[in-house]
C-alpha cells in the first residue's frame, strides 16, 4: 500500500528518509554529499512521484522504493 508522503509528520518523514539513505549506502562518486543534501534529493523524488513510501501489511514494515518497481511487483503478484 502506498502511503502519501504528505500524510506523514515532517519529523517522522525526515527520520524515515535518513534511515533509507543510511541503509542504501549509495556511492555518490568523487565528491562528498551531506546528509541534508541526500535527504533533500529523496524529498524531491517523493514530490515528483519517482519514489513512493510503501507499507507492507504482511511484514508490518515501511520502505521507500522506486514507483516503477512497486508497480512491477504489484502486477506480478496479481498474475
Amino acid at each position: 500500500m502506498i502511503i502519501p508522503y504528505t500524510d506523514i509528520a515532517e519529523d517522522t518523514l525526515n527520520n524515515l528518509i535518513e534511515y533509507y539513505v543510511l541503509r542504501e549506502g549509495t556511492d555518490y562518486g568523487e565528491h562528498e554529499v551531506t546528509m541534508a543534501e541526500k535527504v533533500a534529493a529523496v524529498k524531491r523524488q517523493l514530490k515528483s512521484g519517482e519514489i513512493v513510501i510503501v507499507y507492507s501489511e504482511l511484514h508490518e514494515s515501511i520502505n521507500l522504493m522506486p514507483k516503477q518497481l512497486f508497480l512491477q511487483q504489484e502486477n506480478s503478484q496479481q498474475s
